[in-house]
């Protein structure tokens, strides 16, 4: 029997947490990258399959994992649901959907000079969401990974956070196809989702 604590599902019988973990951002960030590098990594015994809803232009992902050290909140067992969301413009009321009853967000930039106004977008449609689920973004677990710094023409992921309202934030300098910064910026939202709870 599943029942619904806040915004986590716990389930008493098998005496487990399940928190729900989106990777948002806009189209093409490396939302997706980011999950298949995560899944690609993680012990088979820990993980669950990964699945796909493909779009016409992006894939959204998730799947489950228990953390490799187990996190137990007063001898229940926690387990997180990953997701990243589709970017296009067309696909806004399906990541509102996805917000519904989110524990924790990552919200992957993309560090591309000419992408300040995407993200800067994709963070304000975000808020937007939470906000209309009667929840103030600052007050869910959140951080800000700034992916493709190889592009980044000299600026620091900081600078880039504070251009698009993201600052304050914890933030993670990433190069996700090649696993840089990925297992950092996972480590910290798991850590805040389970100190939330």
């Amino acid at each position: 029997m599943a029942s619904i604590c806040a915004m986590t599902v716990i389930r008493t019988a098998e005496r487990e947490i399940d928190a729900r973990i989106i990777y948002y951002g806009p189209g093409l960030s490396g939302k997706t990258t980011n999950l298949v590098n995560i899944h690609q990594r993680m012990p088979a015994e820990l993980r669950g399959q990964m699945r796909s809803i493909d779009t016409e232009q992006e894939r959204t992902l998730f799947f489950d994992f228990l953390p490799v050290e187990p996190i137990r909140i007063g001898g229940w067992s926690l387990r997180f649901h990953v997701y990243s969301v589709p970017g296009q413009e067309s696909y806004a009321r399906t990541r509102r959907a996805m917000l519904g009853g989110v524990d924790g967000v990552v919200f992957v930039a993309d560090a591309s000079p000419d992408r300040i106004e995407a993200n800067r977008a994709s963070l304000q449609e975000l808020a937007g969401h939470v906000e209309r689920q009667g929840r103030p973004l600052g007050d869910l677990p959140i951080m800000a990974q700034v992916n493709k710094m190889d592009l980044a023409s000299g600026a620091s992921a900081g600078d880039i956070a504070s251009r698009i309202g993201a600052s304050g934030w914890p933030t993670f300098e990433a190069v996700a196809v090649r696993g840089v910064g990925v297992r950092e910026t996972l480590e910290r939202i798991v850590k805040d989702v389970a100190h939330a709870i």
